[in-house]
């Protein structure tokens, strides 16, 4: 290969579109400079690559189709391509005509001049209406490179981050397996074909090949059956083998999320904001149990509140998004959207407390907040934007603000056991972990089995009267003397949607919690020329009023666009618990098929019993599902008194119980993060870890658990050698 440091040097990469985006979105990339190649043959000649193999360059081709749209290609350098063959693996009905597109429309479409084409110039589509077709031989590279819209450079890119650069865009490519050339043409994919007669015929839709028997269910399901031709694929990524692709893989296809061009900020599409919804409706219920009423105050807060309180602010500081202009002007003061809303809410507190009559002042509101993380954001996980309840009340004691901490804390732990089913641990943060300003903050932690890692649920914190000083809010009481009101502030967020997926998803898509399923069930109706959808209307609306009239969330699927096979693998994937699949045999024999989605049983019930057993069986699958979470969690909790067993375990992926010296020794809280993450490190002979890493290799405190394990007397620290008050409980985390 030539000398590049010439040319290296000629080029500024630090204004190129895909590279600024790529060091946004933190995704590791070396981007270079080479003779300038207009064609894949070229490139492969003027920039050679290692001989094993072991990379590739990409061949990139731009195609149009008047009746199917723009599809970009793109394929190692030495795959063979048929457009005829190809319109055949993208499943394209009718007429199929693929030609390739002429400079002036590369230029409209992504931005680029012939010659300098690559998937990441589908960033140039703003349009969003190029389908992306990516050789499934590129993802078994170490590195694939590709031009970032100039060629006479490229970019040079693990396939995931490949993939991950394009989810981040909200791009859901299609990954086809192209035959090398010379070799025979590759066979078309198959969709999955239903367990039961699915009567393609009638359905308009071709016949599916024979199911292979080594796939995993649902495996190559077709995604968008719609006029461009686009393919509903299966997941890509199995959850054991790269839980963080899978996660970005679940929660796009399952239709949870959608992309935005902002990042950290993320569409919640309806599937998921049900979810949101039907939580909401169980807590204001339990809420208004305790006498909290539901509020709204404004999204903004001046720089003079938010900065009143010093501890308050300086935990938020580096997440505040301001705003400083309005128009073409810039505002006299600048204005921070809320990170959240103590400074907002409680100089109104001041003002309407005057006596103890005034109290308990109980509020509540469901608003959104914004935190600026320079962290890898992950959607649900750590957004900069995000959606939450946050209770905020005021007593005349610190007993009763304590009282309202723990009932807060326990609807959250209710939420994550009773409507999520996932077993979480109460305790108490530490002193260096507790909310900024607060006398003391309270919280569940859950486990997400497979990563190992622990995530912080809801947390609720006793305030102490740090607030009520600085913002005034003192009452008159029963003796007429002035006295500072104790405060509670406790939120819930829709993180608590990404735990649920993290820890019930499977490698098919989600599995939802019937509680919180947005459809508990829904009928599949089987069809064929000897059986159309007319035979079958009535007896399937009759078992949908059944279901309807015991308040089972439901749906009949009877859209005849999509084969039952199809029906049966879209609703797996997006987690409906049950599948009611009926046929003509069903109807003939008065019954209906019940498909559970945890598990996969399949049961034939008559149709008199079909709403009582789904009834029951919705019980049955929220409380089995709770119980294989809580065996699994409990296999990965353990207790660790000597040093030398701690980070071997956090390998384990456990949650480790060490004996602890107390609050006020928080140095060696650093000490154990660094001594962690340098021993783990070094058994995996890495170098430092990247600062803005979202999941760090190195231990941290998660809670002081409210169930302690006996201490005997003289036990010692896990870190200092002192004395031991307490059990503390480690783990890496979220």
């Amino acid at each position: 290969m030539e000398d590049m440091s010439d040319l290296k040097e000629a080029i500024d990469f630090t204004t190129n579109p895909i590279v600024q985006k790529l060091d946004e979105l933190s995704i590791p990339h070396t981007t270079y400079a080479h003779t300038l190649s207009m064609t894949a043959d070229e490139l492969v000649a003027n920039v050679p690559l290692p001989d094993d193999g072991t990379e590739s360059h990409t061949k990139n081709l731009f195609f149009k189709d008047k009746k199917h749209g723009f599809f970009l290609v793109v394929t190692c350098t030495d795959a063979e391509m048929n457009t005829k063959e190809l319109g055949k693996m993208l499943n394209l009905t009718g007429k199929v005509n693929l030609r390739l597109a002429d400079e002036t429309l590369l230029l409209e479409k992504l931005n680029c001049k012939k010659g300098c084409v690559g998937p990441l110039s589908i960033m140039c589509n703003t349009d969003k209406d190029v389908t992306v077709v990516i050789d499934e031989g590129l993802m078994s590279k170490a590195k694939i490179h590709s031009h970032p819209l100039r060629n006479d450079a490229s970019t040079a890119l693990i396939p995931s981050d490949l993939i991950k650069f394009l989810t981040a865009l909200g791009v859901e490519p299609t990954m086809l397996s192209f035959p090398k050339k010379g070799a025979a043409s590759t066979a078309l994919p198959g969709k999955v074909p239903s367990s039961r007669p699915t009567g393609d015929k009638a359905s308009g839709k071709p016949k599916q090949p024979p199911k292979d028997k080594n796939a995993p269910k649902s495996a190559n399901i077709n995604k968008k059956q719609t006029k461009k031709g686009e393919t509903q694929l299966a997941l890509k990524w199995k959850k054991e083998e790269n839980f963080a692709m899978w996660y970005s893989d679940v929660i796009v296809l399952s239709e949870m999320i959608s992309y935005y061009d902002i990042s950290g900020c993320y569409i919640l599409r309806p599937w998921s904001y049900k979810i949101w919804e039907l939580i909401q409706d169980w807590f204001n219920v339990q809420i208004r149990k305790l006498e909290v009423e539901n509020s709204y105050f404004p999204m903004f807060v001046s720089k003079d509140r938010l900065e009143k309180e010093k501890d308050h602010v300086e935990g938020f500081a580096p997440e505040v998004a301001w705003v400083t202009k309005s128009g073409d002007g810039d505002l006299a003061a600048p204005i921070a959207v809320r990170p959240t809303s103590e400074t907002i809410m409680y100089p109104a507190f001041a003002d309407w407390i005057r006596s103890h009559r005034d109290l308990p002042l109980k509020l509540n509101q469901w608003s959104n907040v914004v935190r600026w993380e320079f962290k890898d954001p992950t959607p649900f996980l750590r957004t900069r934007e995000f959606l939450w309840q946050e209770g905020h009340t005021a007593h005349a004691s610190f007993d009763d603000a304590n009282i309202m901490v723990r009932q807060a804390l326990d609807l959250y732990r209710r939420v994550y056991e009773e409507l999520l089913a996932i077993p979480t641990i109460p305790g108490y943060k530490t002193e260096k972990e507790k909310f900024a300003g607060g006398h003391s903050t309270t919280t569940v932690e859950a486990y997400i089995p497979v990563s190992g890692r622990a995530i912080q649920g809801a947390t609720s914190h006793h305030l102490g009267q740090n607030f009520g000083k600085m913002f005034d809010i003192n009452y008159q009481d029963e003796k007429g003397e002035s006295q500072t009101v104790w405060q509670t502030s406790w939120g819930l967020t829709t993180r608590t949607i990404g735990v649920m997926i993290m820890v019930h998803g499977d490698d098919t898509g989600l599995v939802l919690p019937p509680r919180v399923a947005p459809l508990q069930a829904v009928i599949v109706p089987i069809v064929s020329k000897k059986c159309p959808l007319e035979n079958l209307s009535s007896y399937c609306e009759g078992i949908l009023k059944s279901l309807q009239d015991k308040d089972i969330r439901c749906k009949l699927d009877d859209r005849l666009i999509y084969n039952p096979g199809w029906k049966y693998a879209h609703w797996e994937q997006k987690g409906v618990p049950i599948r009611i699949e009926v046929g003509p045999r069903d109807l003939e024999q008065k019954q209906a098929r019940m498909v559970i989605r945890f598990g996969g049983e399949k049961i034939d019930v008559a149709a008199d019993d079909l709403a009582s057993t789904v009834e029951k069986k919705l019980v049955e699958i929220q409380d089995n599902m709770f119980k294989k979470a809580l065996a699994f969690r409990d296999d990965h909790l353990v207790q660790v008194t000597e040093w030398k067993d701690f980070v071997p375990n956090l390998e384990l992926h456990n949650l480790v119980l060490t004996p602890w010296c107390g609050g006020e020794h928080q140095d060696w809280e650093e000490w154990v993060k660094d001594k962690s993450r340098e021993e783990s490190l070094q058994l995996h002979g890495e170098g430092p870890e990247d600062d803005r890493a979202a999941t760090s290799v190195a231990a941290k405190t998660l809670c002081i658990p409210f169930k302690q394990p006996d201490l005997p007397e003289g036990t010692k620290c896990i870190a200092s050698g002192l004395p031991a008050t307490c059990w503390v409980m480690w783990g890496r985390s979220y």
